[in-house]
């Protein structure tokens, strides 16, 4: 069996330091205060991505309108969904998630959409998506082994993502 690379007695003397902390120990190997600010902006990402859906299913008209309205209800739950485990996380790391709707569009990686037109809200969302996908992506890869919870965090958030395109994708085609 592999010995741990530090003595239990050393890690049980510095998991009494800094207990204020919580889960944040000296192995904590990221930027604290910026994966908080990126976790923020991804908060505001995820909220501006929950309104749109949400405007979206109540305008959607037009030959396909209802199973769009559908699939834009579901995403925008599942958005709320990720904006939660978001929100928790910045919490558990000892920050504060900023709910502010004064600053929410300007934190935000993807714009809101007021569209009218169903195949352009179909588009917009697939834009957002697009972005939501690449933001993420770049997030996990700096964070690499910095913070493996929160990587593992974005990575599922990151799935769902890019099932949402898909279903974008979709929608565009059937919307022409």
């Amino acid at each position: 069996m592999k010995d741990f690379l530090t003595d239990v007695e050393t890690l049980r003397k510095r998991a009494r330091e800094d207990m204020d902390k919580g889960p944040v120990t000296d192995a904590y190997g990221a930027d604290l205060e910026r994966v908080i600010h990126v976790l923020n902006q991804a908060l505001a990402t995820e909220l501006v991505c929950v309104l749109r859906y949400k405007r979206h299913f109540f305008t959607a008209q037009g030959l396909n309108a209802q199973s769009a309205a559908a699939e834009f209800l579901e995403h925008a739950g599942e958005e709320a969904e990720h904006a939660d485990r978001i929100a928790a996380r910045i919490t558990q790391l000892g920050g504060q998630p900023d709910f502010n709707p004064d600053s929410l569009s300007g934190r935000s990686h993807s714009e809101y959409d007021s569209s009218l037109e169903l195949e352009e809200m179909i588009k917009e969302d697939l834009v957002a998506e697009r972005v939501a996908i690449a933001s993420y992506s770049e997030v996990i890869a700096w964070l690499d082994n910095g913070d493996p919870t929160t990587r593992r965090m974005l990575e599922e958030i990151l799935a769902v993502e890019e099932e949402h395109a898909e279903d974008m994708l979709d929608l565009l085609s059937q919307a022409k």
